[in-house]
């Protein structure tokens, strides 16, 4: 893939990004929040997908991200029914469309921070280490259901039959997401890690996400919740400050753009 193409399709992904970043913006300012979920998960899986295809091609980038839609959709229609991995829990109807009684806009977010997270930790962790750079990704792609499961139960969105301490999040959410993380990474690691320069686009989008979380929580919701803002940037910070380090930095010395 030439330089061109590689240009145009970060130019597409910064734009998705920024649109992104519009719509989170109105929804926070907006009486009903909801209404925006689909819009910033559609562009913030549009803009992962054309960052990954600067990066890889687009035929990798879209046979990366539709593994990562199956990996997630076939993890939560697994879970609404047998309450394995995350606990039990259910979609209610405000998020829609669904399929299988998973709302589609949940697939893509698995797809676009999926991608995100792998692009974080295709920077962090160096080339021979497969099996870190899968826990760096499972990780980084947790660290933002401290944010994720807080926000969408504020919304209505779905249920869990038996709370947890954590915001009413039973612990065993996590442990699913850590798992169904690991399965999504392995999977991408097979797709797109043969090629593993600085994925700059990657991971400024995790950076946004992280940062515009943080700062929701902190200063934007109603009401405010001082806990989850700092448990969710503390975990994503510890991935996105390093990782946006070392993206500029290689960046810099190879003379490229955001790709």
């Amino acid at each position: 893939m030439g330089a061109r193409s590689r240009g145009r399709y970060a130019a597409m992904g910064a734009g998705c990004l920024l649109s992104m970043v519009a719509a989170q913006v109105a929804s926070g300012v907006r009486p009903d929040p909801v209404r925006w979920t689909n819009p910033v998960v559609g562009l913030l899986t549009a803009g992962a997908g054309c960052f990954a295809a600067a990066r890889l091609g687009a035929g990798r980038a879209a046979r990366a991200a539709g593994a990562a839609v199956a990996v997630g959709y076939a993890a939560e229609w697994v879970g609404v029914r047998s309450g394995v991995p995350f606990g039990r829990y259910a979609y209610t109807g405000v998020l829609r469309p669904q399929v299988g009684g998973v709302p589609v806009a949940v697939a893509a977010a698995w797809a676009g921070m999926g991608l995100a997270s792998h692009g974080v930790a295709a920077t962090l962790v160096p080339d021979g280490r497969r099996r870190t750079r899968i826990a760096a990704g499972a990780a980084a792609l947790t660290a933002w259901d401290l944010f994720l499961d807080p926000q969408m139960l504020r919304l209505g969105l779905w249920r869990w039959e038996r709370g947890g301490m954590y915001r009413d999040v039973p612990v065993t959410n996590f442990a699913g997401w850590l798992g169904v993380s690991a399965l999504l990474m392995a999977a991408l690691e097979s797709l797109a890690g043969a090629d593993r320069d600085a994925a700059t686009g990657l991971v400024a989008t995790y950076a946004v996400m992280a940062a515009m979380e943080t700062l929701a929580f902190a200063a934007v919701f109603r009401p405010r919740d001082p806990l989850v803002a700092a448990a969710g940037g503390t975990a994503m910070g510890a991935f996105a400050i390093p990782a946006t380090v070392l993206a500029a930095r290689r960046a810099a010395a190879s003379g490229g753009g955001m790709r």
